[in-house]
């Protein structure tokens, strides 16, 4: 299998980082949660919220790559092709998804700039983007976390679409995305 995407179906590199982002917002969204099984202040629920903020940042810096790789590899061609309501539908569903995944990292990056706290990102700590304000750091972070819920949607319509083009209009919108089958 190429690295590049043709016109059948996506390349390696473009499936690995699809699955990879998967598995990593996944992991996202589990850290922040599991967090709320730890007492407020103790180790376990400070090393999630870390984890989060680390994997929330590592989404943002894999999405650099993807960015670049759908640019230089376009997508393949759906077949039986879409109508274009349906064509357009895609595009905004892949436009928010992008969005999403580089507007929650530097969101929760700037929440703990503005609270004044360190922003760690394996064994390194990155600079604050914006300085110390209490008042922003509360309204920040619950934009943060009203997108962060809204992004639960966002993601189940993009499943719930990927199985909708598989199991019912039967084309091969999924199919162009799993790793080749032996």
């Amino acid at each position: 299998m190429s690295w590049k995407n043709t016109n059948k179906r996506y390349g390696t590199l473009s499936i690995s980082l699809h699955w990879l982002m998967f598995v990593l917002m996944v992991a996202v969204y589990a850290t922040i949660e599991l967090r709320g099984l730890f007492p407020k202040g103790s180790d376990p629920r400070e090393a999630m919220k870390a984890l989060h903020f680390m994997l929330g940042l590592t989404v943002l810096l894999l999405l650099s790559v993807r960015i670049y790789a759908r640019v230089v590899s376009p997508a393949p061609l759906i077949s039986p092709a879409l109508s274009p309501a349906q064509n357009l539908a895609a595009k905004l569903g892949h436009l928010a998804l992008y969005i999403f995944m580089i507007a929650m990292p530097v969101l929760g990056w700037a929440v703990l700039s503005a609270a004044g706290k360190p922003i760690p990102f394996f064994g390194l700590e990155l600079p604050p983007l914006i300085a110390e304000n209490e008042e922003l750091a509360k309204s920040l972070k619950e934009i943060h976390e009203t997108v962060g819920e809204l992004g639960y949607y966002l993601i189940g319509i993009h499943v719930l679409a990927a199985l909708y083009h598989h199991h019912i209009r039967k084309d091969d919108t999924l199919t162009r995305m799993l790793p080749i089958k032996k």
